[in-house]
């Protein structure tokens, strides 16, 4: 079986001492294709850097997280349009809002959400998004931008019924992460999982954050997440829409070269 990982923060500094072999895990676990996340200028960079080392399996976005919206600037933009005329940058993003945390202010969020969005619109690039506890406002800017934007994903979902309804009704994929694997706090994604398109549906570590819980305990990496537990992730989605593993693995990967133009 194929997986695709659409993110993966591997310029974390968890991955320091040992992104090599963590690639190599992947590799093992069937783990084709992962998508390096960008959440802020620094970080977008390195994202690419890594890409440019990895062409055979890695692709980069360059975004700015809503944590990090504050750090938005006029010359942020400037910077992301010449990084995004690499070829190896398949899509503009982190980026979006987070009420649950709040490490920038609402305001600064919903700026930098929109001067996102704006760029993504005059590049023609697919927009990779962040939402949580904040789907009104969320819903309201993105529907103001969706159909000039050639794709959108929101990425690990943990909202609601309402905003899955909002979100495929503006055409978005969804991603899906470890949180599905969680019995306290993932009982609601849980449900809505089988609501989500075959054709909208991606697959997500969020490495090395969200390590499923459901995997075995003494694992020798504690508790840092890795894209080469990708498969128990997409086995537990695969029983909660019940379909089998392999056939899920194809469909969720065949989704993920479209939405990111990824070669075989």
């Amino acid at each position: 079986m194929e997986w695709i990982d659409i993110c993966v923060n591997l310029t974390h500094e968890n991955f320091k001492g040992d992104r090599e072999a963590v690639l190599d895990r992947a590799a093992e676990a069937g783990v084709r294709w992962l998508l390096v996340t960008g959440s802020d200028e620094r970080e977008s960079r390195r994202s690419l850097e890594l890409a440019d080392r990895h062409p055979d399996r890695l692709r980069a976005t360059l975004g700015v997280h809503p944590h990090h919206a504050s750090q938005w600037r006029d010359q942020t933009a400037y910077a992301f349009a010449e990084d995004a005329k690499h070829p190896l940058v398949r899509a503009m993003g982190e980026m979006g809002l987070d009420y649950y945390r709040n490490h920038s202010t609402p305001a600064a969020q919903r700026h930098a959400f929109e001067a996102q969005l704006e760029l993504a619109v005059d590049l023609r690039m697919p927009v990779f998004l962040h939402e949580r506890e904040a789907s009104r406002d969320f819903g309201d800017i993105l529907q103001r931008y969706r159909d000039r934007l050639p794709a959108a994903v929101v990425h690990c979902f943990t909202s609601d019924a309402a905003a899955l309804a909002r979100y495929l009704e503006m055409d978005c994929h969804i991603g899906v992460t470890g949180w599905v694997c969680d019995e306290r706090r993932g009982q609601e994604l849980q449900a809505l999982v089988p609501r989500i398109p075959d054709h909208r549906l991606l697959l997500e570590t969020d490495a090395p954050y969200l390590l499923p819980r459901t995997l075995p305990k003494g694992l020798p990496h504690g508790r840092r997440n890795e894209p080469s537990f990708l498969p128990h992730i997409g086995e537990h989605v695969a029983r909660l829409r019940n379909t089998d593993p392999e056939a899920l693995a194809s469909q969720t990967s065949a989704n993920a070269r479209a939405f990111y133009q990824l070669p075989d």
